[in-house]
């Protein structure tokens, strides 16, 4: 809610995200994050927003409140609270994704290599004078001679995507 009340009430004021981020000292692509609800501002910004939107921070947030200033900060505090939690926890759920995909991946180049191991470059031994069975037999060894090349980079990139995307204690 909070992402395109900022929005429209930008576009209202007929502002670019580029004019917008003249005016609150932050670059372009901050407002872009805060349009598109991948981040928040904190209350200081927000009440820096609300200064040059010249409306109450309680519009931006999407109700009218009628209470004091210290309850105004106190609401808006808890929910950027809530917004922040939700964005860790999308945060996390995301670094355990990519961490599960660099281990599919780990697990699909052994098993890659134990397969290639167990045929042992048997096309080398097929008789290539019928033309299927040689275009076949190119296209298995080129296969072969690229993954033995590039698994090992592939590899390694896997295990050191493994570590940076662990859990840290």
């Amino acid at each position: 809610m909070l992402n395109e009340n900022i929005k429209a009430i930008r576009k209202s004021k007929g502002l670019s995200q580029e004019e917008l981020a003249i005016r609150l000292n932050v670059v372009r692509q901050t407002i872009s994050k805060w349009e598109k609800g991948l981040s928040v501002p904190d209350s200081d910004m927000l009440l820096s927003i609300s200064e040059v939107f010249e409306t109450p921070v309680s519009t931006l947030l999407g109700e009218t409140v009628t209470e004091s200033k210290v309850d105004d900060l106190k609401a808006i505090s808890e929910k950027l609270e809530i917004i922040n939690l939700r964005l860790a926890q999308r945060k996390i759920t995301r670094r355990k994704a990519i961490g599960w995909l660099f281990i599919v991946v780990l697990a699909v180049i052994v098993a890659i290599f134990a397969a290639l191991i167990e045929f042992n470059s048997s096309y080398l031994g097929w008789d290539y004078s019928d033309a299927e069975i040689a275009v076949a037999g190119a296209a298995f060894h080129a296969f072969e001679w690229l993954f033995v090349r590039l698994a090992p980079i592939i590899l390694i990139g896997a295990v050191v995507g493994i570590f940076l995307t662990r859990k840290k204690a």
